[in-house]
């Protein structure tokens, strides 16, 4: 991995210890529609994916719902006024070593960019929240309001790219902890794709995805890739 010039993050679960609380909303407004979605349904069938998307899918995978598009839509604004109320109530921390692990990754001269299914006003107020900048603690954001396409589409990745004029995929690691990520990163033909578990899925299910690796934590990378 030592050839690594940068490495695109997924957000919630992998550098974000939110403990699923947007699955855990998205299942809640789900059900508050009439349907009855179990949480492991939710991970399953929804994690990584732009949330609109992951209703969808949810709905289509789980639930005997005829009009699909528009219960949708519906569900999905609902679903953006409980998040905003959650984020504001519960408390959102990183996992152990997150900053540290940044810091190191930078000073390195290890582009560091995270990436996530939220849209750009979710996924900023979790930065503010975490005290965490552009600029100063990562490199790059990039979230679902910046691509036409979703994960596992690798156009998130392709942007991060050519941010910061990398311009062959396999100088590039994508990790997250759900099978969307690992699409994701394989579609965009990166020389290393990480699951990790400290999120949304199993190691059984991130297995069926085959990455490069799965680790426990995101942090256990470093070794890999600095000295």
């Amino acid at each position: 991995m030592k050839n690594i010039e940068l490495v695109v993050f997924d957000m919630a679960g992998t550098t974000v210890n939110e403990d699923n609380l947007v699955y855990k909303t998205v299942c809640n407004v789900i059900n508050d529609a009439g349907y009855a979605v179990s949480l492991a349904q939710t991970l399953e069938h929804g994690a990584g994916k732009e949330k609109l998307q992951a209703i969808k899918d949810i709905l289509r995978a789980c639930t005997s719902a005829v009009d699909v598009e528009k219960q949708a839509q519906v569900i999905f604004r609902n679903f953006k006024k409980h998040l905003e109320d959650a984020y504001n109530t519960y408390p959102i921390k990183t996992f152990d070593g997150m900053e540290a692990f940044f810091q190191t990754l930078r000073a390195n001269k290890i582009k560091v960019v995270l990436n996530t299914g939220y849209d750009a006003k979710t996924a900023t107020k979790l930065l503010a929240k975490l005290n965490w900048q552009v600029g100063t603690t990562i490199d790059g954001l990039i979230t679902a309001d910046d691509v036409v396409l979703g994960r596992p589409s690798p156009e998130m990745i392709q942007m991060a790219m050519k941010q910061f004029n990398i311009v062959d995929p396999q100088n590039v690691l994508k990790a997250g902890d759900s099978i969307i990520d690992i699409e994701e990163g394989k579609n965009a033909n990166c020389g290393v794709v990480v699951g990790v578990l400290t999120g949304a899925q199993t190691r059984d299910l991130l297995e069926t995805a085959e990455p490069t690796l799965i680790v426990d934590a995101l942090v256990d990378i470093q070794s890999m890739l600095v000295k």
